[in-house]
């Protein structure tokens, strides 16, 4: 499905990522892990194409996606969730996720009650500027403006990030029902150790632009989580 080949990713100079290799496969969903500065919301950008990698590849779909633009990955059936939701605050709910259709070539109304279906939060907030709803309804908001175009990947950055549990729980409802489904692959960056080993069926600690650990959850060490995770 997705393949990160020998990346190496600098901003300037410094050097970020540094050979990094990566899969996700088929309705796999892979969660990447690490400290602030690891590197990780850097490696999501570069396989959407907002950063380019120095050196190294990237395949989806057996296709070499390197130099594509952001907007041909997403009509590719990428779907990416920004660090920090991304969201056209001015836009009324409704407007954000029709432009989250503008991604899906074959796209109908279906699709928009399918998404009220799922968050039932953001069919009563329909009407109303997407910059007035709460850290939760937002984030239920980014989530859906990715799924609404049926994408075959899904990337998401922090998706519990200062939130309430009761949406970390709906989030995480999400996530366990799409892979119960077995129809898209998702690749998440997340702060939250336990929400992350109890969604993911593959683990990469990324420190220092290298990825030191991974394997399932039940193969990470405690030792390993203590050496890169702790504070």
């Amino acid at each position: 499905m997705l393949i990160a080949s020998n990346l190496q990713v600098f901003y300037g100079e410094s050097q970020i990522l540094d050979k990094v290799n990566l899969t996700v496969h088929p309705g796999q969903l892979v969660c990447l892990i690490g400290r602030n500065g690891a590197g990780k919301t850097t490696l999501l950008k570069t396989i959407m194409g907002i950063l380019s990698p120095r050196t190294g590849h990237i395949y989806y779909e057996n296709e070499n996606i390197t130099k594509w633009p952001p907007h041909k990955r997403a009509r590719a059936g990428i779907g990416y969730v920004p660090q920090g939701r991304g969201i056209f605050p001015y836009l009324s709910v409704e407007e954000n996720l029709l432009m989250g259709l503008e991604a899906s070539i074959n796209s109908n109304n279906t699709e928009l009650e399918a998404m009220y279906e799922r968050f039932p939060a953001l069919k009563k907030k329909a009407k109303h500027l997407a910059g007035i709803l709460s850290g939760g309804q937002q984030q239920q908001l980014a989530f859906a403006r990715a799924l609404i175009s049926k994408p075959k990947m899904l990337i998401l950055d922090e998706p519990t990030e200062g939130i309430q549990p009761s949406v970390v729980q709906e989030i995480e409802q999400n996530l366990l029902s799409l892979q119960a489904q077995q129809d898209v692959s998702i690749l998440l960056v997340e702060q939250f150790l336990e929400f992350a080993l109890s969604v993911a069926n593959y683990c990469y600690i990324l420190d220092k632009g290298v990825f030191v650990v991974q394997g399932t959850p039940a193969e990470i060490s405690q030792t390993s989580l203590q050496e890169y995770l702790s504070v």
